[in-house]
């Protein structure tokens, strides 16, 4: 195992607006941290008082259904993974009412070596709605929020399906980004088997087992980190790569996940998954020429592949429509059977 330097800091920034977020921040494609975001929310307030004051604040928001948690001994030392055989987790999952899961987090803030606990993504508009209409977004007013609650717990380096926006409400936490192309140099794991929905990095970055998994140094060299308090919030793009630590016995953040691609897509994540179905057990020199044939025409790698041909012959190649998706469709369907 090896210690390495810490990363860089990712970018901050202040003073946020609903146009600065969206014409300057998204555009860059790369994580910001924006300090003090929601300094304002009732919610914030509460955490700044104490532990006791937010687990108050919430149970005064009237829990409306019951929420699932995971938890792992103490001897996990709070990080979710794998069990060491890789044939399932080294957590177990159930569930109950919010009320009795803050107050089983304010008793286990009393213990040395407490159990990680966790509630994991719950909809705040299905569980805690007068929370949201409480404590607003500027910038995602049409995004629902989720919610995230726990003590000391890691979570390994991951990927979303969409952009990201997460607010700290309580504790402090301290996220660890990759840019996507680090992809090979994580070590991914399984994909039908995941504590994350999508792959996870098998290197633990605290403790990194460089033997096993030498690559994850050039990982390391293009990361980026940074520790929030209450108030402050980070924006992840795309797919990148975040590991989270939560670094205080009551850790509470409500994320926004959304995203901003044309009305009938299909799913990139299941078109992968149906791409190792197609292409990865072909030989390689046909790998190769189907290798060509998606850098021409799905990655544009020579431009716009219809633009030697008139509007009306473009087809599918045409521009993004929902009635273009649904020929589309259709047509997949007849291949498909």
């Amino acid at each position: 195992m090896t210690e390495l330097p810490s990363p860089p800091a990712i970018r901050e920034v202040a003073g946020v607006d609903f146009a600065r977020f969206h014409e300057e921040i998204r555009p860059a494609n790369e994580p910001v941290v924006m300090r003090g975001l929601v300094t304002g929310w009732p919610a914030v307030a509460a955490a700044r008082t104490s532990d006791q004051a937010i687990v108050d604040y919430l149970i005064g928001c009237e829990p409306r259904k019951a929420i699932g948690a995971i938890a792992a001994r103490p001897e996990e030392d709070g990080r979710f993974f794998y069990n060491d055989d890789l044939t399932g987790f080294n957590f177990i999952q159930g569930g109950g009412a919010l009320e009795d899961f803050l107050r089983d987090l304010l008793r286990a803030a009393d213990h040395a070596r407490p159990p990680a606990m966790a509630l994991q993504s719950e909809i705040v508009a299905d569980v805690i709605p007068t929370f949201g209409e409480a404590n607003r977004l500027a910038l995602l007013p049409d995004v629902g929020p989720r919610i995230w609650i726990g003590n000391r717990v890691r979570v390994a380096p991951h990927w979303d399906l969409m952009e990201n926006v997460g607010c700290v409400v309580a504790g402090r936490r301290r996220f660890t980004l990759f840019p996507p192309d680090q992809v090979a140099n994580l070590y991914p794991g399984p994909f039908e088997l995941t504590p994350a929905g999508t792959p996870v990095s098998m290197v633990d970055p605290r403790s990194p087992d460089l033997e096993r998994y030498p690559r994850f140094v050039d990982a390391w060299v293009t990361a980026s980190q940074a520790e929030l308090a209450p108030g402050d919030a980070l924006y992840i793009p795309y797919m990148w790569w975040h590991g989270v630590e939560s670094l205080d016995p009551v850790s509470i953040l409500v994320n926004y996940w959304w995203n901003d691609v044309p009305q009938g897509i299909a799913r990139p994540y299941g078109a992968m998954l149906h791409a190792i179905l197609a292409f990865r057990h072909l030989p390689a020199d046909k790998r190769a020429a189907w290798r060509t044939m998606l850098d021409h025409y799905i990655f544009e790698a020579d431009g716009d592949p219809a633009a030697h041909l008139p509007e009306h012959a473009k087809g599918m190649m045409g521009p993004p429509t929902p009635e273009l998706f649904a020929q589309l469709r259709a047509t997949l369907r007849d291949i498909v059977g």
